[in-house]
């Protein structure tokens, strides 16, 4: 009955669009994300080369899809064919990612290659002018993010772990405010010792 259900709501356009774009976000972007961090961290290089290719073709698709998205997404079962194909993309079985970069994707970049990287070290020497003409309001901006990062994290933990703030309370005790006394305080006792001293030699 929960998969009747499930089966019904993707298949259905009008009533599910919510729930096909929450599933292409799930296939195209999470799971395909914690792969990639998989294949890192063992070191395969199989599966390395095989989620490069993934976001080889994942990148060109979007940037495809930013143009056409207007265009096309009122189509009927649009968003049902996107997830289709991003399931065609990761499945090893068609390996479909390898397909569209080796067939597609490679023959359009080494075609056009050296103005490519023409266009990239423009931008990239951009945005180095930018970075470098704007270091205190990035500086600034980075510290007023790490401060909200920063409280807002402590009023998650004080959230999810009320106890645990009093806890600490309890364990360090009551603060205790320690006066410090003046320098003109502490010179007028030096000179009474000494002269207190001088008195006695006599």
């Amino acid at each position: 009955m929960p998969t009747d259900v499930g089966l019904r709501l993707l298949l259905c356009p009008l009533d599910s669009n919510i729930v096909v774009r929450t599933a292409c976000c799930s296939v195209g972007v999470v799971l395909p994300v914690y792969s990639t961090f998989k294949a890192i961290e063992s070191k395969n290089q199989n599966e390395q080369q095989r989620w490069l290719l993934y976001w080889a073709a994942y990148g060109s698709f979007s940037i495809a899809e930013i143009f056409t998205d207007k265009f096309i997404s009122w189509f009927p079962l649009y968003y049902h064919v996107k997830f289709a194909f991003l399931v065609w993309l990761q499945l090893p079985s068609v390996n479909g990612a390898n397909h569209l970069y080796m067939n597609h994707l490679r023959p359009f970049l080494l075609r056009h290659q050296a103005k490519l990287d023409q266009i990239v070290g423009f931008l990239y020497s951009e945005m180095a002018k930018f970075v470098s003409a704007h270091k205190t309001e990035i500086q600034f901006a980075r510290t007023l993010f790490m401060k909200i990062f920063g409280a807002v994290n402590q009023v998650v933990g004080d959230f999810f772990h009320p106890g645990k703030k009093q806890a600490n309370r309890a364990i360090e005790g009551p603060t205790t405010n320690v006066q410090t006394q003046p320098d003109s305080v502490i010179e007028s006792l030096t000179t009474q010792e000494q002269n207190s001293e001088s008195e006695s030699d006599e």
